[in-house]
């Protein structure tokens, strides 16, 4: 069976620039399967490692229509 992606760093520590790349993905709010692919971490793994490290992955209430002002 071949391994997926996502899972290619299972079981493996998170490297030093990781958590960064995450903060990063979040606050571009990507969203958890893209960054699962980008990170080559399983989606648990992704909101696992964000909630240890105090990072939101959804996003602040906005309207997805921007400033109707």
């Amino acid at each position: 069976m071949a391994e997926s992606k996502s899972s290619r760093h299972s079981g493996e520590e998170w490297s030093e620039d990781q958590p960064q790349q995450l903060r990063e993905l979040a606050g571009a709010n990507t969203p958890v399967g893209v960054m699962s692919v980008k990170l080559g971490r399983s989606e648990d793994a992704i909101r696992s490692k964000a909630q240890a490290e105090g990072i939101a992955l959804s996003p602040p209430n906005r309207s997805p229509y921007g400033d109707m002002s």
